[in-house]
């Protein structure tokens, strides 16, 4: 095994890796095509950078043409993705829109709350009113008879067709970005101009995410198109190094989603 893969990306994502390896060597032992479940932008990058046999191809889809989380298909040459492929089913959320508001984190988790792992639904989108998102076409029956509300909400889950899936607004800004490090804490404050003490805090009260994971240090260093969460602030995600300045800062080029 390669060992030196393993040097370029953090501990906690060599289980990811090694599974993703595995699946590639089904791929290219059994000449067949394999489905991963959603994965996140940071997930999709791994995926893109490990080595594999020469003519894999990597097909990516999360159910319309921005989605961030995404199911992929790893194939020998002679395969051709169409979307059914990917066992991706858009359901829509019915509510009393006249008389109710819904929020993306009071959907995320209730579908959290329904014991959804993260892995079996993608997006969670909206153009102002209508809701709606994808998931695992195996779990769909399964979320559908279970979610009857949303916090206090009574809602009607129904799937539909992928044409009748809605334009997404999309409000993230891409930026620019001078930072002392790569340290989460770090990207925090200099993203929503907090001090480095309440970042610090508010890493430590489990109100960061990262790649929607909970997380407790202040010192975790952040990687490419990892996606911060936090709380009341908004989320950011990195998207290129630009290299350092004089300084030695590095210039990093973010897209950020504030509240």
């Amino acid at each position: 095994m390669d060992l030196d893969i393993y040097q370029h990306f953090r501990k906690d994502e060599i289980p990811f890796i090694d599974r993703m390896r595995e699946l590639i060597g089904i791929v290219e032992s059994e000449y067949r095509p394999v489905l991963t479940e959603f994965l996140d932008p940071r997930k999709v990058f791994i995926v893109h950078n490990l080595p594999a046999f020469e003519g894999l191809k990597i097909y990516e889809f999360g159910g319309f043409q921005h989605a961030e989380q995404r199911r992929l298909i790893l194939a020998p040459d002679y395969y051709q993705a169409e979307n059914k492929d990917y066992e991706i089913q858009p359901i829509e959320i019915q509510y009393p829109e006249k008389f109710a508001t819904l929020k993306h984190g009071q959907i995320l988790g209730t579908l959290a709350n329904q014991s959804v792992d993260r892995q079996h639904f993608g997006d969670i989108i909206t153009d102002g009113s209508h809701w709606q998102f994808f998931a695992d076409a195996k779990m769909a029956d399964y979320i559908i008879t279970q979610i009857t509300s949303i916090g206090r909400i009574k809602v009607r889950l129904e799937k539909i067709d992928f044409a009748d899936v809605i334009s997404a607004q999309v409000d993230w800004l891409e930026e620019s970005l001078t930072a002392s490090s790569l340290r989460v804490d770090t990207i925090v404050s200099d993203v929503f101009n907090i001090s480095r003490q309440r970042a610090k805090q508010m890493i430590e009260a489990k109100q960061v995410k990262v790649n929607w994971q909970v997380i407790e240090k202040p010192d975790f260093d952040v990687q490419m198109l990892d996606i911060l969460s936090v709380r009341h602030f908004g989320r950011v995600q990195l998207l290129a190094n630009q290299g350092e300045t004089r300084k030695g800062k590095v210039r990093l080029s973010i897209r950020t989603l504030r509240k």
